[in-house]
């Protein structure tokens, strides 16, 4: 636990990595931390001498997406994009139009792309015509040739000797390349995180933040954090085809079942002639940094020259059909994590990150269903252990290198046990943030542990959020934690009825709770939880919705009576049109039934520190309904016929709302965790999304 004069918290808030203080802060001051206006001024110079935003190697995969997502979010404050390429190269810019027009339609896409402007240079000199845009903020994303990099930041602040420089590079250290990094994470149109390494938070990063994007501080050692996991489990995954000779593809499955990505496939995805050789790039010089743990397996050097794809065409991979049994299983799990949890033992000794963003950045950028500190926490230390024993005991040389046990005897500390749920209080308030966008047991687990400590510590109110920086948007459930349920009804009510019991928590031991939603949207089983609050808040640009119907699961936090309990009259109509039309709706259209107020940031986040405090707010509280609802709405207009699925989907919900609500409160939960797991072992359930992501992950 750390502790400050006025506020305690379990742990560090992940805001301060950016000297932004912590979320109690916010609410206390009713403002956020900085404005994206002063910060442009300070990045870009003040509007009347507003400077512009230079990316090079624009057209390249990393540059386009970048340019795009930096043009959206600055067009409004009067800054030019720059972008500057060779001569001839392929229009990367171009390729991105059509995902601008999806985005913003054709006039939106048509007024950012004509702030964009396109210049060529032949890499030794700048065009003159860069000077007449005042370049203040540099963004390089050229190949990853260490001498070439430098030679172009020579070039740059020769001609312009204040402009500030970041590097996307993927895996050069600062120290190496002599500027501050700012490495983004892939899909690159709108993958929002960035790995930052800087002396010192910078008003560049605070900026990042500030226009929604995810900055996260790490160290100045190789690769990073993201690299090294991902370029890490395509490594392990070589060895695994090395020493076993399953197909590249079949091992892909069988890793995407494990942990959740397909790192082949998705070198494929992103251009094999690129993606291998920068994964070679990054394990060679980890390797040279830290030995044979790192080293590159012999076909990622093949791969490397020949830039050839890892999968074959699509008619050859059903022709191998290789199961495992029991002991081949454990021995392909041991090549696959033993590896990795090595390696994030060497980043938790360096310090290379907080421990929630390095553990979220496996999740959000390398595509682990859960981020290895995670994978860790639920293996236990001895279970770490044996795991890298068994895996040193298959790969002897990696044995010798970057193995640090003794991070181990940190898993039982806040920082590790707190990956995804952080409390702060000062006393009497307290301020609960979630910093994962889907609900799944670690987060049941955290939860559970906040409301504990917060209650231990004597906090009467609380405000539950999300941390205004790992979540940008709450989705939901975590779907992959349905997969149990899809073959077992008892793991579908037992998610139901656990998850449920913890949200009314909120409700039933603080005198006082305010769920406050900022986001971009609010949806789902993240709904559900913030309506076992005594307040609903949200921000004017968020939107809130029960997309489960067209998923289609059953709401299984209460979503089918809770929210129907808390109104009255046209809102449980309005209740029921959400449910069973699955259309989300703006917060501003929900105050009333749904929500209690609805406003700008800064009103939002005065409103609930008042709420909370006991100050003079204004609104009134909601009660909830504890007896049976006799007067439930039989029709419900405005629902658009929808497939055989939907209306399957509709029949269920609406079968669940009648019976959740025929009994009392303190009933409800049971029924509705039966009728939530007895829909998802049906042959509905198993042709939609969930039904078809756990066949497609599971059943290999």
């Amino acid at each position: 636990m750390t502790t400050s004069t006025t506020t305690k918290t379990m742990r560090q808030s992940t805001l301060e990595t950016m000297g932004l203080g912590t979320v109690l802060d916010m609410f206390r001051s009713g403002k956020l931390p900085v404005l994206t206006e002063d910060l442009v001024d300070r990045v870009f110079g003040p509007a009347d001498d507003r400077g512009s935003m230079v990316i090079s190697g624009a057209n390249g995969i990393v540059g386009a997406g970048k340019t795009m997502q930096f043009a959206s979010r600055l067009i409004d404050f009067g800054v030019r994009i720059v972008a500057l390429d060779f001569p001839g190269s392929p229009d990367g810019l171009g390729k991105q139009y059509p995902g601008l027009v999806r985005a913003f339609g054709k006039d939106g896409a048509a007024k950012i792309m004509g702030n964009v402007v396109q210049l060529t240079y032949d890499g030794k000199s700048l065009p003159s015509e860069l000077g007449q845009l005042n370049p203040r903020f540099l963004l390089e994303a050229i190949p990853e040739i260490l001498s070439i990099k430098r030679e172009h930041y020579e070039t740059f602040r020769a001609a312009f000797p204040d402009i500030a420089i970041r590097s996307v590079t993927s895996g050069f250290p600062s120290s190496e390349l002599g500027v501050g990094i700012s490495h983004p994470a892939f899909p690159h149109e709108i993958n929002k995180i960035f790995e930052v390494v800087e002396d010192e938070p910078s008003d560049i990063t605070r900026l990042m933040w500030a226009l929604g994007l995810i900055p996260l501080e790490v160290s100045d050692d190789w690769a990073f954090v993201l690299d090294v996991l991902f370029c890490g489990i395509t490594n392990a995954a070589v060895q695994y085809h090395q020493a076993s000779n399953m197909p590249y593809w079949k091992i892909d499955k069988f890793v995407r079942r494990l942990a959740g990505p397909n790192p082949f496939r998705a070198h494929d995805a992103i251009g094999a002639k690129g993606a291998n050789f920068l994964t070679w790039s990054c394990l060679h010089h980890l390797g040279e940094q830290y030995g044979d743990l790192f080293s590159p397996a012999r076909q990622m050097l093949s791969h490397k020259d020949t830039g050839r794809d890892w999968y074959p065409p699509n008619h050859f991979r059903p022709m191998v059909d290789w199961k495992l049994d029991a002991e081949a299983e454990e021995e392909f799990n041991t090549w696959i994590l033993g590896p990795l949890y090595q390696m994030t033992s060497l980043m938790v000794a360096e310090k290379r990150s907080h421990f929630a963003q390095l553990n979220v950045i496996g999740e959000m950028c390398a595509q682990f269903r859960k981020g290895t500190l995670a994978l860790m926490r639920a293996a236990g230390a001895d279970g770490v252990r044996k795991t890298v024993e068994r895996y040193h005991q298959l790969f002897p040389a990696a044995a010798d290198s970057a193995w640090h046990p003794e991070i181990l005897e940190q898993i039982d500390s806040p920082e590790w046990q707190q990956l995804y749920v952080n409390a702060e209080c000062d006393g009497e308030t307290g301020v609960i943030t979630l910093g994962r966008e889907s609900y799944n047991y670690d987060i049941d687990a955290e939860l559970n542990r906040a409301i504990d400590w917060l209650k231990e510590v004597g906090v009467t109110s609380v405000i539950l959020t999300g941390d205004f920086h790992l979540t940008t948007q709450l989705v939901g459930a975590d779907t992959s934690e349905f997969y149990p349920a899809i073959e077992d009804e008892a793991a579908g009510t037992r998610v139901s009825n656990d998850w449920s019991r913890t949200a009314r928590r909120l409700a039933d031991e603080f005198e006082t709770s305010v769920g406050v939603v900022t986001g971009k949207r609010c949806l789902g089983g993240m709904l559900e939880l913030m309506l076992h609050c005594d307040y609903l808040i949200g921000a004017d640009e968020t939107r809130f919705g029960f997309p489960e119907v067209t998923l289609p699961v059953i709401p299984g936090m209460e979503g089918c009576h809770w929210p129907i309990r808390k109104t009255k009259g046209e809102g449980r109509t309005k209740v029921l049109q959400m449910l069973l039309g699955g259309r989300p709706i703006s917060a501003a259209d929900g105050v009333g039934w749904l929500l209690d107020a609805s406003g700008s940031v800064e009103y939002v986040l005065q409103t609930a520190w008042s709420i909370a405090t006991g100050g003079d707010h204004g609104i009134t509280r909601r009660t909830i309904e504890t007896g049976a609802i006799k007067d439930l709405p039989t029709e419900v207009p405005g629902i658009k016929p929808g497939s055989g699925a939907t209306e399957e989907a509709r029949r269920a919900i609406r079968a669940c709302v009648d019976a959740s609500c025929a009994v009392k409160l303190s009933k409800a939960v049971d029924v509705q965790s039966k009728h939530s797991g007895g829909f998802m072992i049906t042959e509905t359930c198993r042709r939609g999304i969930v039904g078809s992501d756990y066949t497609k992950t599971m059943k290999i």
